[in-house]
C-alpha cells in the first residue's frame, strides 16, 4: 500500500522580490525614457517592464512592452518552479509586475482588436489569482 499525500489545494508560486536597487531605481525614474535605462540596465524586472508599458506612446508600443513582461514573468515563474497551474496571487508584492503586465496586455489586447487574446489573459488572471481583479490593481 502506498501513502496517500492530500495537499491544501493547487500550489502557490510566490517570486522573489526584485533587488532593492532596481526597485530604487524605478522609484526615482521619471518619466518613460528613465524608466526605459532601468529595463536596458535589468531587462529581467518585470516591474520595469509593466510601467513601461503603463507609459506606452499609444496602444501597439504599450502592448509590446507589456508583452515582454508577461514572457520574461513566465520565464521567472518557471524558474521558481511553476508548473503551468496554480496560484500567483496579487497580495504578494513580488507578483505584482507579472500580473500588471498581464492585466496590460489584456487591456492592450482588447483595444488593439485582439478579443480572444483578451480573453485569454482574463482568464489566466483568474486562474492564477481566483480574486481577480483585486481592489487596489
Amino acid at each position: 500500500m502506498s501513502d496517500v499525500s492530500f495537499t491544501q489545494g493547487p500550489p502557490e508560486t510566490v517570486l522573489e522580490p526584485e533587488p532593492e536597487d532596481l526597485r530604487a531605481a524605478l522609484r526615482d525614474a521619471d518619466g518613460r525614457d528613465a524608466v526605459a535605462a532601468v529595463a536596458a540596465r535589468w531587462p529581467r524586472s518585470l516591474e520595469a517592464w509593466s510601467q513601461l508599458g503603463d507609459l506606452g506612446r499609444d496602444d501597439v508600443e504599450a502592448y509590446a512592452y507589456y508583452r515582454v513582461g508577461y514572457h520574461r514573468g513566465l520565464d521567472r515563474l518557471r524558474q521558481s518552479g511553476w508548473r503551468g497551474s496554480g496560484y500567483v496571487r496579487w497580495r504578494h508584492e513580488s507578483n505584482r509586475g507579472f500580473l500588471r503586465s498581464l492585466e496590460g496586455l489584456r487591456r492592450t489586447a482588447e483595444a488593439i482588436g485582439e478579443a480572444d487574446e483578451a480573453d485569454r489573459c482574463t482568464q489566466f488572471l483568474r486562474q492564477l489569482d481566483p480574486d481577480w481583479p483585486p481592489p487596489d490593481a
